[in-house]
């Protein structure tokens, strides 16, 4: 999405983390500025003016920069951390944060903003659950994607975490490629080609 140089309303709203609505009526009062398709309804915003409108309202303007995915990785086991990590980053296309429990996973979220979160559902400290509720309970965060992981096996657990928040569930042990195309279909971003 980086080398575009002209957004839709959709886009937009994905960069700056929120609703389209609010994309629309912004353009639509004139502090978003943009032009409409000739002969249709479609409203377009160019880069520059939507970087001025990130810049004006406080939103961070990194992921226009980067156009790199955000993502956070929460889990106590610092080996499956690594090869999560290892595995996003050669895929090129991740700005990867991780967290080891979930009072750092609560922080991360806050400050980090991130588009997808990959999420032990037993932490040491908090469990994954109470993490979804908690993301949830934010209008701010209504973007991020809750990818729960967990060796758990009962059905009923996994729909409590859907219920809680939580956009997809992995069973361990998971094949890196296959988390990483479940996590590419979360975003609605191309499947990473694995070098």
């Amino acid at each position: 999405m980086t080398n575009k140089t002209v957004f839709t309303t959709g886009e937009a709203a994905k960069i700056c983390k929120v609703s389209q609505q609010t994309i629309i009526r912004c353009f639509d009062n004139g502090s978003l500025k943009g032009f409409r398709v000739p002969g249709s309804k479609f409203r377009r915003i160019p880069r520059e003016q939507l970087f001025l409108f990130m810049k004006e309202n406080g939103i961070p303007t990194d992921a226009l920069e980067s156009g790199k995915k955000k993502l956070l990785i929460v889990d106590d086991d610092q080996d499956l951390v690594e090869l999560i990590s290892e595995g996003f980053a050669r895929d090129g296309r991740f700005e990867i944060r991780t967290a080891n429990n979930g009072f750092d996973a609560g922080m991360g979220v806050k400050e980090f903003r991130p588009d997808l979160v990959i999420l032990d559902v037993m932490l040491p400290d908090i469990n994954g659950k109470e993490v979804c509720q908690r993301v949830r309970s934010d209008p701010a965060l209504d973007m991020v994607k809750i990818l729960c992981i967990s060796g758990m096996v009962e059905h009923s657990k996994v729909d409590a975490l859907k219920v809680a928040g939580a956009n997809d569930f992995m069973q361990k042990p998971f094949s890196i490629d296959d988390l990483i195309n479940r996590s590419c279909d979360l975003l609605e971003i191309e499947r990473g080609v694995i070098g």
